[in-house]
């Protein structure tokens, strides 16, 4: 092991979270879990590979560190021939390994070392440590019971487990948190997100048994050409040309924004797992070269993935996950010399479910509490009931003869109900207001017919504010509701230039 590689220098907070550790490696018994937090981007690899090579050097015994997929396997064993770790993967092509080997440390996927365990092929004598990368993956849990007697190390940006059955306190004693994402930011680590919020109505989406919403139902509002229009808006206002990273729940939704920018003029390229080896690796390599490369993909891009001149991240994917999402955000944290912010593009509500990527997170109290921080999760009924409609500027210059296009549903509910009338009233008015605006911008009343299909964003917002008024809002009776305005606005507008 050279001394300059052995010497390799970590930043004041890594060395600080370092000292942390070893003191519970020290002072704690030999087959402790301790689970350690820093967030993506903040150099969590480099940190517990430096505790490798203290520990291997301090102890003398071997380490075994296990992740979840290939490419992060790949890594990990690069970081640490870069500590001066000689380390061995263990990885489909190793059937067997004797305990006479002169490896110190081992780098080892879930699947394939259950496997040679369950096989008796490997033999895990005199490992003194375990460090378990990506720990709020339950695949994990698994080999547990071979490693018990050693001090396992869990190293997550997340310390909430992907199973809200199989919460993180249940394997592991303590917590212990490292520098937080604004902290990162002031010391110059991590960019600044600069974050862009469109709103969504996700009523249609429902929640699988993982907890999250389902693929199909996603897919089903994603695909649609409304939230195509908005994704395609979202970019040209905020990412036209610099590098963008865009993700979806669903292979299918991927597909379909790939053929949307296609068709908008611009090179996009679409990455999913169903991708082999080769052509993953292209695309990868096109996205990096090229300045201003979008690239639409599933989740597959969450982790073991870091392309730092990314300045643009579009979710176009509602999720309930609070992994998921720094996960994805943090691919475009990465600083760079002429890289200070990046910009979050968000069309999934998650922004208001879980707050500015950037606000302080308690997490000693998710890992303690992880029901009660599930439980008390922004609805969605209560993300969408702030929700205001502003008409586009494209569409406000159509009704550029009516001086207020504005109607208060709530405030004339409330003076409705107050005098004694009947609310449906507030309906009434409010049509009458829009077939004025269409008669007032056309010639005829074929063209207010038609102008007043324009209105439909305008309609849904306030027969859904006035559903909320009246404590009846199931999406059948506003589905109704919408298509009886449309009806009687017709019919407003026929009798408007009638009586002209």
């Amino acid at each position: 092991m050279s001394q300059q590689i052995a010497d390799k220098q970590l930043y004041d907070y890594q060395e600080k979270d370092l000292k942390t550790i070893f003191e519970h490696i020290e002072d704690c018994p030999d087959n402790y879990n301790l689970l350690y937090q820093l967030p993506t981007g903040g150099g969590k690899t480099v940190v517990f590979s430096e505790i490798v090579r203290r520990y291997i050097e301090r102890r003398g015994k071997k380490v075994l560190v296990l992740t979840h997929r290939i490419e992060l396997c790949k890594q990990t064993s690069k970081m640490l021939d870069g500590f001066g770790v000689r380390n061995k993967i263990i990885n489909s092509k190793v059937k067997e390994l004797s305990d006479d080997n002169n490896y110190m440390c081992f780098v080892a996927m879930v699947e394939t070392l259950n496997n040679r365990l369950n096989e008796e092929k490997l033999n895990l004598n005199n490992i003194g440590l375990t460090i378990i990368d990506e720990a709020h993956y339950n695949s994990f849990t698994k080999l547990f019971k071979y490693v018990e007697d050693t001090f396992v190390l869990g190293v997550t940006a997340t310390p909430l487990s992907s199973n809200i059955k199989l919460p993180m306190n249940r394997n592991y004693e303590k917590l212990i948190v490292g520098d937080s994402i604004s902290s990162l930011i002031e010391k110059g680590f991590l960019a600044k997100a600069n974050t862009y919020t469109y709103d969504v109505g996700l009523s249609s989406l429902q929640v699988g048994i993982n907890g999250d919403y389902t693929v199909k139902s996603s897919e089903d509002l994603y695909t649609n050409m409304n939230m195509q229009t908005k994704l395609l808006q979202a970019y040209q206002e905020h990412c036209k040309g610099k590098k963008t990273l865009i993700f979806n729940n669903g292979i299918n939704t991927s597909w379909y924004v790939y053929t949307t920018f296609k068709e908008a003029g611009y090179d996009i390229k679409h990455l999913d797992n169903t991708h082999n080896k080769k052509e993953r690796n292209e695309i990868l390599k096109w996205f990096h070269e090229k300045p201003d490369a979008i690239l639409t993909s599933v989740s597959i891009l969450t982790t073991g993935f870091d392309e730092p001149t990314v300045e643009n991240i579009i979710l176009n994917r509602a999720t309930k996950s609070l992994t998921l999402y720094f996960q994805m955000i943090g691919r475009g944290s990465r600083r760079l010399k002429n890289k200070e912010n990046f910009n979050v593009i968000d069309l999934g509500n998650n922004f208001a479910r879980f707050g500015p990527w950037n606000a302080p997170v308690d997490w000693q109290l998710i890992f303690k509490n992880p029901d009660y921080f599930l439980e008390n999760l922004v609805s969605d009924e209560e993300i969408e009931s702030h929700f205001r409609y502003t008409m586009p500027d494209e569409v406000r210059e159509l009704f550029k003869n009516t001086e207020d296009i504005s109607f208060n549903i709530k405030k004339r509910y409330n003076e409705t109900v107050n005098n004694g009338e009947k609310s449906k009233l507030v309906l009434e008015e409010s049509i009458d207001q829009h077939a004025r605006m269409c008669v007032e911008n056309s010639e005829d009343v074929f063209d207010a017919r038609i102008l007043s299909r324009e209105l439909k964003d305008d309609i849904f917002d306030r027969v859904q504010q006035y559903t909320k008024c009246i404590i009846n809002n199931t999406k059948n009776y506003r589905d109704w509701l919408v298509e009886d305005y449309e009806r009687k606005l017709r019919s407003r507008i026929n009798e408007m230039f009638m009586g002209k």
